[in-house]
């Protein structure tokens, strides 16, 4: 079916010790080419984004939960005094710094922390062992995607030094408010806005590189008799992913550039004519651009990087829950065949994002159609998770809890999205903290729950030493609940028309609720209390990712060692390899005899079968024949 039966790659066991040179500190941990350390790389760096995103997050609670105070002493000591005098308002947050600090968030998370996490760090890691491969297919395009991701996203965090400031025009980035975002600067190369859209083209090219590498891999350097159909489901949302990247990125990058050339050489891709503005009255533009025409590229890109956060988590849970409740995985080709489906729906549903634009009642059909029929295969992906559970002999470890929960937030997220797919729905929450509440459902406790039970399965194979499990439910459980506390509210919030961007919580509209005419100061008045048990839950949360931080340092130098180089006693082949895996990974040449997920088989004695493990033959079989083994030819 495939194989790199012609492989350069020799597979014995001097592989280790002949193949490679000894390298240097430099060229192993810093520029390497190896996929293994470039993984623990994005992970690493995904990882300190991730806490930044988090700690902006929590700066922005602070000022929708209270208003009127200044910032505490242990939010506001990163900032200089510089930084406070330009940003803050006698230590209050601005408007303008809301604005930044949520646009930033938003990048932040979704591009420089959960797509590099699920992606390039469990992508890449896992993939090339479960297919057998040595390494991925272009090692050196691996080291540029990774410095290209890393550059990217100190060019977009470093703009926060600039007079500018970083960016603030939503992480969307719409023109024209984006064309015209820090025009008082005068060299607008050093705006904020546009090193945004720099640091934007250096992220999607990096994907772009990693994409084609997965994608050539899985397709090119499977093991022997790893057919399509044996490949773990991992690996095959990996390749959906990665045709998810390449077709979609393209038109925001086009869309970047052109945005930049509006902004720096005053082209009008996107700035219409008779623009008007306050500050300067009528634009002087040369016009004639559509700003509709950005909202197109951005959520053509906008919807497949949904399912793009969403397969790696679905891939790590995937892998979980056969292997902790002892049975195979059940509807594994519906799964197949359901994430291939959802791959191609994710381009067609993207203006759903966009019904206030009045596309027109037959164009709003046709979007609604399509974003209900795209819960048809997330709901079978779920259902056959769901079903895998049933009658399974469940081994309740923290990757496994992590997995069990990932399925019940995530539906949370996916059915509160329902309502968001009709655009007469869509015409009162749009733009309400209830749109805030459904996607942070599948993303916060949906895909993060997904990738911090892969960190907890895999930690074993990555460093050869347990994590501990008494620190792992002190993460957990605190995690699960301040995750509902922080995002339930906003539903109710949003329902009773709360906005996404106010800086204040809503707390301009109090001054009116003396006056009974006004019902929406009344509104307001009812669920505004609700800002602070969120903030509350907020920075609760921050405290419960304390126990990870030093469960992941400390387990490293002092978790219990593995006894074997598969601790779980999992069938797929990454499970094979030496612990940690060496350069090359393998010290024998795989082959693939089943399937990913042979547990619990009546005609076997143990309760799990590896992939590799080769088929016991017949005594009379045996005496006759010699044994053949797997060569390269």
């Amino acid at each position: 079916m495939s194989a790199h039966a012609h492989t350069d790659h020799a597979h014995d066991d001097h592989h280790h010790d002949d193949h490679h040179h000894n390298p240097g500190f430099i060229q192993k941990y810093i520029f390497s080419t190896d996929h293994k350390m470039i993984g623990l790389q994005y992970g690493i760096t995904a990882g300190l984004f991730l806490l930044f995103g988090f700690y902006l997050m929590m700066v922005m609670r602070w000022s929708i939960a209270y208003p009127h105070q200044p910032l505490p002493e242990w939010m506001s000591f990163v900032f200089n005094d510089t930084w406070k005098a330009r940003w803050l308002s006698d230590g209050k947050v601005t408007g303008d710094t809301y604005n930044m600090f949520g646009a930033m968030h938003g990048t932040i998370m979704v591009f420089l922390g959960i797509v590099p996490l699920g992606f390039g760090a469990f992508g890449n890691y896992v993939t090339p062992l479960q297919i057998g491969a040595p390494d991925m297919a272009f090692p050196k395009l691996n080291m540029a995607s990774y410095w290209l991701y890393l550059l990217g996203g100190l060019v977009m965090c470093a703009s926060f030094f600039m007079e500018s400031g970083a960016a603030k025009s939503g992480w969307t980035n719409y023109s024209p408010l984006a064309g015209f975002a820090d025009g008082q600067i005068v060299n607008q190369w050093l705006a904020g806005q546009t090193q945004w859209l720099i640091g934007l083209v250096l992220l999607i090219s990096s994907s772009l590189l990693g994409s084609v590498n997965f994608i050539t891999t899985i397709i090119n350097l499977r093991a022997r008799g790893m057919t399509w159909m044996r490949m773990p489901f991992f690996v095959w949302a990996m390749l959906v992913t990665g045709f998810l990247l390449l077709l979609a990125f393209p038109p925001l990058e086009s869309a970047g550039i052109m945005q930049l050339m509006d902004r720096t050489f005053h082209s009008s891709f996107f700035m219409p004519s008779g623009l008007y503005t306050k500050s300067e009255g009528l634009a002087e533009l040369s016009g004639g651009g559509s700003p509709l025409l950005f909202q197109h590229l951005f959520w053509f890109l906008g919807h497949p990087e949904v399912y793009v956060l969403l397969l790696p988590a679905f891939a790590c849970v995937a892998e979980i829950i056969p292997c902790y409740t002892r049975k195979p995985l059940w509807g594994y080709k519906s799964m197949v065949y359901g994430v291939l489906v959802l791959g191609f729906l994710s381009f067609i549903v993207w203006a759903h994002h966009m019904y206030l634009t009045g596309m027109g009642a037959s164009v709003s059909t046709w979007f609604q159609t399509t974003t209900v029929l795209i819960s048809v295969p997330s709901v079978i992906l779920i259902t056959a998770m769901l079903i895998s559970l049933w009658g399974g002999s469940i081994r309740f470890e923290p990757a496994m809890l992590w997995a069990c929960a990932f399925i019940p937030m995530f539906g949370i997220g996916g059915l509160t999205g329902l309502p968001l797919a009709f655009n007469l729905a869509d015409l009162h929450l749009h733009d309400t903290y209830y749109v805030i509440g459904h996607f942070h459902y599948v993303v916060a406790p949906g895909i993060l729950f997904g990738l911090f039970a892969g960190v907890y399965h895999w930690y074993p194979k990555i460093t050869g030493r347990f994590l501990s499990r008494t620190l792992a439910h002190f993460h957990f459980w605190p995690s699960l609940i301040c995750m509902n506390v922080i995002f339930f509210p906003m539903l109710i919030q949003g329902m009773a028309g709360f906005h996404r961007r106010w800086y204040n919580g809503g707390d301009a509209y109090l001054s009116k609720t003396k006056d009974s005419v006004n019902v929406f100061g009344n509104t307001v008045a009812q669920h505004i209390d609700l800002n602070i048990v969120m903030s509350m839950g907020a920075w609760t949360l921050a405290l419960a990712q304390i126990p990870f931080l030093v469960n992941i340092i400390l387990s490293k130098f002092a978790g219990r060692k593995v006894q074997s180089d598969n601790p779980w006693n999992a069938t797929t082949l990454e499970w094979a390899t030496p612990t940690p895996p060496g350069h090359g990974n393998f010290t024998f040449e795989p082959a693939i005899y089943r399937g990913p997920y042979e547990y619990s088989r009546p005609d076997h004695d143990e309760d799990f079968l590896p992939q590799w493990i080769e088929p016991k033959r017949p005594e009379t079989e045996k005496a006759d024949q010699p044994v053949k083994v797997p060569s390269h030819h």
